[in-house]
Order: structure tokens, then C-alpha cells, then sequence
């Protein structure tokens, strides 16, 4: 199937149901070797609170929200691969998966302390991201956080072949200015942005936003 932006939600099930397994082995030490995600997790963590009800809202693997829940967080996860969240029930069978849309959350409003975004908006056509952002704004509580991470860049990319597999799907860097203005038009203040330098394995610096939502 070749990814297109007419149908990019299905092309992204597809190839992340592909990859799950390799995916998630792959990356399974990725936070232990990244004290920058990490900080960056930790101070969302503490900011929210022990025992907080938190989503980690396109969670593939679940390895992130484990680490939350390590954190002493009611974390939970939603993907919208079913491969991933199968993978995700295996890896972590005491924590809550389901599967879903960042673009249709199957959750109440206001139902989480915290939201976590990570990597989850970077296969979204930018133009169509106000969506996401404004269904992470409607179930975040007032008070709440919002934690987002991605590549920095304006540039897509077509992957062809990615986890030694053969998938077809687009994936967007994008301008943490432009996601800073969709996050304030939704109702969130920022508190923090970090922009750090690539690592060995990155092509692009990477940012995390994190963010307050406006009582």
C-alpha cells in the first residue's frame, strides 16, 4: 500500500502494526541511554503528582509509559496500532492498553491530570494537527500538563524501509514554534522547551514542549 495524505491514519496502523515486535525490541534500552527524555519525564512526572491518572497517548510499545508508572503515575496507553498494543498488554501486563485515535480520544473530558504526546503527532500532516491538539487539550484537566517530543525540522519523509521491514509512511518533523501556537490557541500555557542537539542514532535536533492547561 503506498501512504498517502488522504489516508494516512490507515498507512500508519499498517506500518506500525508491521514493525511493532521489532520496534519494541529495538528501542527497548532507548530511555535508559537518554538522560534528556528521561529529565523531561521525571519533571512532568513530579509536576502532576503521585498516583495522577496520565495518558500516554500514542504509546506504540508501552515502554514510556512504564516508565511512567515506575514513576509512581496511573499511567495508561492508546495507540492506534493494534500490533503495538498487543505488544505494549505483553511487555506490561499490570498497565491499561487500548487502542484509539489521538484524533478521537476515547476518553471523558477533563479526565487527565497529565497527557504525554511523545512522537505521537510526527505522522500527521501538519495542517491537520489543530485536530490532534485540540483532543488532547479537551481531555486534559484544568491545571493539567501536556508533554509532547518530535524531530525539529519542516521537512516529510516518505520511509520505505524501517525495523527491517518494508512499510509505507510519511513522517513530519516540524518547528516547535508552530507547535507552541497550536498549543496556546488550544488553551495551554507553556512552562518549559528544550531543544537538544541529535544523538548517534538522530538525524535532526529533537524538542519536548511541555505545557500547562489555562484554568
Amino acid at each position: 500500500m503506498t501512504a498517502s495524505e488522504t489516508d494516512f491514519v490507515s498507512a500508519t496502523r499498517t506500518a506500525y502494526d508491521t514493525v511493532a515486535v521489532s520496534y519494541a525490541e529495538l528501542l527497548k534500552d532507548d530511555l535508559a541511554a537518554s538522560p534528556w527524555d528521561r529529565a523531561m519525564l521525571d519533571t512532568f512526572a513530579e509536576l502532576v503528582g503521585a498516583g495522577a491518572r496520565v495518558g500516554d497517548l500514542g504509546c506504540g510499545p508501552g515502554r514510556v509509559t512504564g516508565y511512567l508508572a515506575g514513576r509512581g503515575l496511573a499511567a495508561f496507553g492508546i495507540d492506534l496500532s493494534p500490533g503495538m498494543v498487543e505488544v505494549a498488554r505483553a511487555a506490561h501486563p499490570g498497565l491499561e492498553f487500548e487502542v484509539g485515535s489521538l484524533a478521537a480520544l476515547p476518553l471523558p473530558d477533563t479526565s487527565l491530570a497529565g497527557a504525554l504526546a511523545w512522537y505521537s503527532l510526527i505522522h500527521t500532516p501538519p495542517e491537520k494537527l489543530p485536530v490532534l491538539v485540540a483532543e488532547l487539550a479537551r481531555v486534559v484537566e484544568p491545571g493539567g500538563r501536556l508533554l509532547t517530543a518530535f524531530q525539529v525540522g519542516t521537512e516529510r519523509r516518505h520511509l520505505t524501509h524501517s525495523y527491517g521491514h518494508d512499510i509505507s509512511l510519511y513522517a513530519y518533523r516540524l518547528d516547535p514554534d508552530f507547535i507552541t501556537g497550536l498549543l496556546t490557541d488550544a488553551g495551554f500555557t507553556m512552562e518549559a522547551r528544550l531543544v537538544r542537539a541529535r544523538g548517534p542514532r538522530e538525524k535532526t535536533p529533537q524538542a519536548y514542549l511541555l505545557a500547562r492547561k489555562e484554568s
